[in-house]
Formats: C-alpha cells, structure tokens, sequence
C-alpha cells in the first residue's frame, strides 16, 4: 500500500478525476470561496481523526510558520490561482502549464536542498512536458490566437511556481519530522484561512450551493482530492523525493482525458494518442531513475 507506485496511482487517479468534480462547482459561488470550503472541511475532518486517534497536533511557533507557508501555497494561493486562469484560458492550457511542475521543483530543490538533478528525471521532464502540450494542442493553437489567454497562462505558470514552493516546505517539514497527519490537518486549515484572505480582498459573496451536486463534489474534493490524494502524494515525496513525485502533474492530465473520454464523450484524435503515450513515457522515466537524495 506504501510502494511508491501505488502512491502515485492514488495521487494521479484521484487528481484525474478532481477535474471532472470542479465542474460541479462552478457557477453559484465564487471559485475562492469554493477553495475556503474544501480545505476548512477537509482540515476539520482531520482534526477529528488525529483527536480520535490521539495523533500529534501540538507544535512549535517555528513549526506552525512552516506549516502555513504549506498550507498558503499547496491548499490556497496554488488552487485560487488555477480557478482564476480557468476564467481566461481552457483547462487543458492550464494542464500543461501545470506539468512545468516537473521543471521548476528540481530546479528549487536544487536552490533549496542541493538535491542532483538526473539526467534521466530531465529526459522523462521534457518528454512529458511535450506529451501534455501534443496532448492540449489544440487549446495552445487557440491561445496563440491572443485574448486574454496572456492573462490566464500567467496566473497558471504563477500558480505552478506558488506549488513548487510548496513542495520545497513539504520536503524540509518531512525533514523535520513533523507528524503527516496532524501537520496536514494544520496546513490545510492555514490553507482555507489564506483562500478566506483572498476572497475577503476581493469582495467575494459568501454564498453556498445547497443542491445536491454542489455538495457531493465539495465532500469528494475534501475527503478524496484533498485527503487521500495529498495524503498519498506526500508519503510519494517521502518515498521518491519531490523531484519525481512532480511528475504527477503529468500523469493527471492523461487521466482526467481518460474520463473525459468516458463521461463527456471526448473524442481522442492520433496528435491527442501520441501526446498521451510520450507523457506516460515521460513518467516512466523518471519514476524508474534512482532516488535522487
């Protein structure tokens, strides 16, 4: 259960899917306010768990510093910023705005941490990236067209860089040795409190959808996109390193066109194929290199 192949099937299909239950979302209330909900219901789920489970949740002020610089980057102004692209681009330009995630984490681990960057981890980086743009071909020929497309792709780039740092975080609290679960409980309440921030600057309206939609997604997003899916990906990062377990951002893509494919009769064409098979060659690569620190 703990190999890091099964982490990254957890993390990659529950991910894959998230971009299918997001939809549900959109509409009533403001996207920022959504990101509130998920992570405050998710952290409150866990804070029950670690109370009933006598799992640590005291920690130092350094310790707590730490975990909201986590929880502001991985849980707020990360999934604020891609909402906001989404309002100017299509989700599959973000897609592959986001595999550059594969790029910039080894770089910062680099700056951070000295962690070697592998030939091999750069090879499966640059096949994988080109996989998801062949994969999006389409939405990027749209993009070249102009609009607001600059505005979008800068708020996807910038929200990759927001998720590379916390990545970085992750990877020194591991070091640390904070509890998974207990410092995850904090972060993703530090997380919503940083979303709650953004929404209160913008003058977002407080509404809630009632319907039943609305609510099924938010209770997936917070237990499966959020809990189990972060919770998998971080052993994945204890286990690979951050480096590799990046490349879910490469796999995810493949997976929410695979159910595209299934429940909104998305049409695969051989560009979209090849695209496809160079992502998963991408991770293949990288996933079967040494561990890198």
């Amino acid at each position: 259960m703990n190999s890091p192949a099964v982490l990254f099937a957890i993390a990659t299909l529950i991910w894959g899917s998230t971009w299918l239950a997001i939809t549900f979302q959109l509409g009533v209330v403001e996207p920022e306010v959504s990101v509130v909900y998920r992570f405050a219901l998710a952290a409150a789920i866990l804070f029950v768990w670690c109370g009933v489970r006598e799992q640590r949740l005291a920690f130092s002020p350094r310790t707590h510093a730490w975990l909201a610089a986590q929880g502001a980057t991985l849980f707020g102004l990360n999934y604020v910023g891609v909402y906001v692209a989404e309002r100017y681009v299509a989700s599959g330009l973000v897609a592959v705005a986001f595999s550059t995630l594969v790029f910039v984490v080894p770089i910062g681990a680099r700056l951070a941490f000295g962690t070697p960057v592998l030939a091999r981890v750069s090879v499966g980086a640059l096949v994988g990236v080109t996989g998801i743009a062949s994969l999006f071909l389409p939405e990027l020929r749209a993009a070249a067209a102009g609009g607001t497309a600059a505005l979008g792709i800068a708020f996807a780039l910038g929200s990759t860089v927001i998720a590379a740092i916390g990545n970085l975080v992750t990877v020194r609290l591991q070091r640390d040795g904070v509890s998974a679960i207990g410092g995850m409980a904090w972060a993703m309440g530090y997380g919503a409190l940083a979303a709650a921030v953004i929404a209160w600057a913008r003058g977002s309206a407080w509404t809630f959808d009632r319907g039943f939609a609305y609510v099924a997604a938010l209770v997936y997003l917070a237990i499966f996109g959020s809990i189990i899916a972060f919770g998998a990906y971080f052993k994945l990062i204890e286990r690979v390193g951050a480096n590799r377990a990046s490349f879910t951002a490469v796999a995810i893509p493949v997976v929410a066109m695979v159910l595209s494919t299934v429940f909104e009769g998305y049409r695969w064409t051989i560009t979209a194929a090849i695209g496809a098979a160079l992502a998963l060659a991408g991770n293949y690569l990288a996933l079967t290199a040494k561990r890198e620190d």
